[in-house]
C-alpha cells in the first residue's frame, strides 16, 4: 500500500470514527430529551394528583378538623401536620442576656399547638402523628393555646403573648404520602374564625 492509499485509509477511518461519534452524540441527546420529557410528564401528573385537604379550627371545642376531599386515585393518604412559626427565626441572632437559640426553636410562635401526648403529638405540641385518610374521610386533632415562653414574664407577659396572637393565622405544613407516589409538602393558613382552609401552596413542585 502506497503513501496515498495509507492517507486515504486513515482519512476514511477518521471520518468513520467521526460519524460514529456523531451518531452516539445524537442518540445520547435524544435519550436526554426523552428522559426530560418523561420527567416533565411525571411532574405534571404528580401535581395533578396533589391531595385536596381542608383544615378548620373550632375554638370552643379546641379541635382542628382535617378533611381529605380527594383525588380518590391516591387511595389511602398519610398526612403529617406540623405547626409553623409566624416567621422563620433561624437567622435571627440571639441577643445577649436573652433567650438562647434552642429556647427560641422550642417555642411555638403562633396561637395554637397540638395537645402534647394526644393524637401522637410530640412534647412541644409542634407535630402530630401521621393521619391515615381515605377520600371523603374527616378526622380531628386536639389543640391548645400556645404557652408563652419564660421570658414573657408575669401577667403582663401573658397578656402581651395572647394579644400578639389573638387573631393570628395558624400556619402549618402538611406532609402527605401515598403508596406509589412521590410525597407532597403543602402549606396551610388556618384562620380562627371557623372557616375551612383549603390546600395551599405546594412546596417544591
Amino acid at each position: 500500500m502506497g503513501i496515498a492509499d495509507t492517507s486515504i485509509a486513515a482519512a476514511s477511518a477518521a471520518l468513520s470514527g467521526l460519524a460514529a461519534w456523531g451518531a452516539w452524540k445524537a442518540s445520547s441527546k435524544a435519550n436526554d430529551t426523552a428522559a426530560a420529557v418523561a420527567q416533565i410528564e411525571r411532574d405534571r401528573w404528580h401535581n395533578a394528583l396533589t391531595p385536596q385537604l381542608r383544615l378548620k379550627l373550632e375554638q370552643d371545642k379546641q379541635m382542628l378538623y382535617v378533611r381529605f376531599d380527594g383525588p380518590s386515585q391516591l387511595g389511602r393518604l398519610h398526612v403529617r401536620l406540623t405547626i409553623r412559626d409566624d416567621f422563620d427565626r433561624t437567622r435571627v441572632p440571639p441577643l445577649a442576656g436573652g433567650p438562647t437559640t434552642d429556647e427560641i426553636a422550642r417555642t411555638i410562635w403562633g396561637p395554637y399547638r397540638f395537645r402534647p401526648g394526644v393524637d401522637g403529638a410530640d412534647q412541644d405540641g409542634r407535630t402530630a402523628a401521621a393521619l391515615p385518610l381515605e377520600a371523603g374521610d374527616r378526622t380531628r386533632l386536639a389543640v391548645d393555646p400556645t404557652v408563652r415562653p419564660a421570658w414573657y414574664e408575669g401577667v403582663e407577659g401573658e397578656e402581651r403573648w395572647r394579644r400578639q396572637y389573638r387573631t393570628a393565622t395558624i400556619r402549618l405544613w402538611g406532609d402527605c404520602e401515598a403508596e406509589g407516589h412521590k410525597p407532597w409538602r403543602l402549606s396551610f393558613g388556618v384562620t380562627q374564625d371557623g372557616r375551612w382552609a383549603q390546600t395551599g401552596r405546594v412546596v417544591g413542585s
